[in-house]
Formats: C-alpha cells, sequence, structure tokens
C-alpha cells in the first residue's frame, strides 16, 4: 500500500566537543557570551522526518511516498535517494533557499547546543496532498507548521487514513488547533513527554484521546510503548540491543513499523513489535539513514525478541 509521508527534510551537521561546557560558559557572564568550541569530530547525515520515515518504510518493503520541501543545496540528498530507489517525485526544490539544516554540537556529558534553520521548510505547505496519486495512508509529521495544519486537513478531506506526529513540533499549536489534529486524524503517536504536553494543552486524559482515535501510541523509550486501542492498553517492551550508539531517528524508524502494520493490517501486538524491532535497530547505528538490515535481519530480530515468526 502506498504511504505517503509528509514531513522535513535536512541534514544534519553533528559536532563533538571533548570537554563539558559548563567548564567554558560562565553563569554570571551570560549577558556577554562569547564563547568558541574546537570541534575536532564533525559528520554530515541526512535527515528530516519524511526522509528518515521514508527510508525505514523502504527497509521494511513497503511503499514510501515522502513529500517535503527542500533547498538549493539538495543535490547530495537527491543522490542519496536516488541510491537507494526512493521516489522523491514531491520533494519540491525551492528556489533560493537552503534545506533545513540542524547544527548540533554535543559535549563529553551529553548536553547539547543545537541551531536550527528551518529554510526551504517554511514552504512546506505548497505541496498538496492531492498531487500524489493511489495513496492507501498516510503521516503528517513535523514539518513547516502552516503545512502541518493543511496537511491535515487535506488528508481528512480526501478521506485517506492518517497518523497524526507532532513530534517536536507540538507547541506550536494551542489546544483548539491541537483537538482539531486528533479529530481529523486515524491515529495519533507521540513520545511520553509530549503525552503530556498534550494533556495539558488539550484538557484530555490519555484515556479520552484515545477514545477519538483508532489508535494512540505513546513511546517511552527504554521503556517501550504503550498502544491505547479497542478500549484496552497494550504495553510493547523494547528490544534487546548491543548498545546505544545514537538515538537521534530512533522515533522515524519506530513510525516506519507502525505504518507497514497498518498497511498490511496487521494486529496492534503485532505492529508494534514491529516498531520496537526498528527503533532497536535504528539505536544500535550513528546517523538517521546509515543502518542497513535486510528484510530477513528484521524477521530474525523480530523472532529473537517476541518469539513469533513475520513475514515482510
Amino acid at each position: 500500500m502506498s504511504t505517503l509521508i509528509t514531513g522535513s527534510f535536512a541534514y544534519d551537521t553533528i559536532m563533538v566537543f571533548r570537554d563539558q561546557f559548563k567548564n567554558h560558559i560562565l553563569p554570571e557572564q551570560l549577558h556577554i557570551l562569547n564563547v568558541c568550541f574546537l570541534v575536532p569530530d564533525m559528520r554530515k547525515e541526512f535527515g528530516g522526518c519524511s526522509g528518515n520515515i521514508s527510508y525505514n518504510l523502504h527497509l521494511l518493503g513497503g511503499e514510501p511516498v515522502p513529500m517535503g520541501t527542500v533547498g538549493q543545496d539538495f543535490a547530495p540528498y537527491r543522490n542519496w535517494l536516488e541510491k537507494i530507489g526512493l521516489d522523491y517525485r514531491h520533494v519540491k526544490e525551492i528556489p533560493n533557499t537552503y534545506t533545513a539544516q540542524a547544527f548540533i554540537t554535543t559535549d563529553t556529558d551529553d548536553n547539547q547546543i543545537t541551531a536550527f534553520h528551518p529554510g526551504a521548510m517554511n514552504h512546506a505547505h505548497e505541496n498538496k496532498i492531492s498531487e500524489a496519486t493511489n495513496i492507501d495512508i498516510g503521516i503528517v509529521a513535523p514539518d513547516g507548521r502552516d503545512a502541518m495544519i493543511e496537511h491535515a486537513a487535506q488528508f481528512a478531506d480526501a478521506n485517506i487514513p492518517f497518523f497524526f506526529d507532532p513530534g517536536q513540533g507540538l507547541p506550536m499549536f494551542d489546544g483548539d488547533q491541537l483537538n482539531r489534529f486528533i479529530e481529523q486524524s486515524n491515529y495519533v503517536v507521540v513520545n511520553d513527554y509530549e503525552s503530556e504536553m498534550l494533556i495539558d494543552k488539550t484538557g484530555k486524559s490519555l484515556a479520552q484521546i484515545a477514545r477519538q482515535v483508532e489508535a494512540l501510541i505513546v513511546t517511552r523509550g527504554g521503556d517501550g510503548c504503550d498502544i491505547y486501542a479497542n478500549d484496552t492498553q497494550i504495553h510493547i517492551a523494547p528490544i534487546k540491543i548491543s548498545g546505544i550508539k545514537d538515538p537521534t531517528g530512533c522515533g522515524d524508524a519506530f513510525r516506519s513499523g507502525l505504518l507497514y502494520g497498518v498497511a498490511n493490517q496487521w494486529d496492534w501486538q503485532s505492529t508494534g513489535q514491529l516498531a520496537s524491532v526498528m527503533g532497536g535497530i535504528k539505536i544500535e547505528q550513528t546517523g538517521t539513514q546509515n543502518h542497513q538490515p535486510s528484510k530477513s535481519d528484521i524477521e530474525s530480530r523480530y523472532k529473537e525478541n517476541f518469539a513469533t515468526a513475520i513475514s515482510l
């Protein structure tokens, strides 16, 4: 089933400062802050929610159709999408802009200082859901504010079932807007912190939100996730991993499992377990699109952790 994945495309520039920020930032001098961090370790990764989810769904053998906006510097990312065989016909290049960029500096305490430039993402509302044909299911992932509002409405108007995944974009919306997203969507997926913010802004409990959609999924990091569906709560355990290399992009990998399971009409237990496998595989590798498990690798990890065989 074709899955339309609306969301951001971005370059992530990740730098490592081999010291602690606190040794170089003086609290009493914050009003005249002027510091320079030497970062001998740096890497540039392909990222963004639409790009990451599409990449992982492609690994599963799904049919991702990414939709987003990029800038004049898109060529390396385009070459990557062509290399792995992802259809990018609905990725629109905006002249005289840059692709969204995150510049992340991490110290030895795993503290981070991030600068984010949205760039072409601010034009994401120029893409229309109607421009993509033969779509069976979709997701509204973090993107430009107007794009998320308009794409959710367009999915609903077209009667295409979709996930609402506010992610780091959640603070952009007030309670009325979030309630509208919930009313329009078929599924809602958030992490545990975002779930508390959703409760606070909408004035509704998780149980109340769950009754408005087919399923509410709340991820809880190393504690797995909870799926609220059909008036029941299902807990999905995390898989066993060899070690944590990089949590960036794990949520996007997890969402690919949800999309695959729903598109293939799996039950929620199996769907959640596949999502757990994808998140676990991702966290063992640095970068968001560097893990390359085969479908048989994914099937094996699933069976090892949940004692049940699947066929992708």
